[in-house]
């Protein structure tokens, strides 16, 4: 498989895993993550997968400072409901990142190492997305504002001649092309960038 040479170029996401330490799949528990593992689970790389990918790690870079993450002991809350919109892929993104699940999750071991129950939807009081420390408590609120990178204003057209079976094979290639321009500019020029992802601790 062949992916646009710009996913590599994305940092890298290292977390410390306990129960992967337990079960011996990763040695010390270390797992690291890339943003082409997120576009393996959705299936496709696109502006939402991209920004869940930024709210995650940026939240986590917050919440751990210079710490490693640990994944299964962070709690994630998505304002919005699961069935709408596109809650249900950030939140994909955000539980492989994290570990957090919900009713269908791990239950644990001996009561330790559960993700079951610490992925939500549908949270009152949250505007994006709020990821909690389960150990300290502490939290941020995450907001993703995409328009801050703004889309060709090609690739309306030329999806409206895809969907209609209108295009050729060089208008397919140049909608890929400019969607996946997109989501380098959002990952790679506008990483960091406050306007497109804002950080907020969380107020209660």
């Amino acid at each position: 498989m062949s992916f646009p040479e710009f996913f590599a170029a994305v940092p890298a996401l290292v977390v410390r895993d306990p129960l992967a330490e337990l079960l011996g799949a990763a040695e010390g528990g270390l797992i690291e993550y890339r943003y082409a593992d997120a576009v393996r689970l959705a299936g496709h790389s696109c502006p939402t997968v991209a920004g869940a990918w930024l709210m995650t790690t940026r939240a986590l870079g917050t919440l751990y400072d210079a710490t490693t993450p640990v994944r299964g002991e962070i709690a994630v809350a998505l304002g919005e409901p699961e069935e709408a919109g596109v809650g249900g892929v950030m939140a994909a993104v955000a539980g492989l990142l994290t570990g957090a699940a919900g009713s269908g999750g791990f239950k644990g071991l001996g009561g330790r190492h559960a993700r079951r129950g610490l992925l939500r939807f549908g949270a009152a009081g949250i505007a994006g997305i709020r990821f909690t420390r389960q150990d300290t408590g502490a939290a941020v609120d995450c907001r993703l504002r995409l328009e801050s990178v703004p889309a060709d204003p090609r690739l309306g057209p030329l999806l409206g001649a895809i969907l209609s079976d209108q295009a050729d094979d060089g208008a397919r290639r140049e909608f890929a092309r400019l969607w996946q321009d997109r989501v380098r500019r959002i990952l790679i020029d506008h990483g960091s960038d406050p306007a497109l992802v804002d950080l907020q601790p969380a107020s209660g």
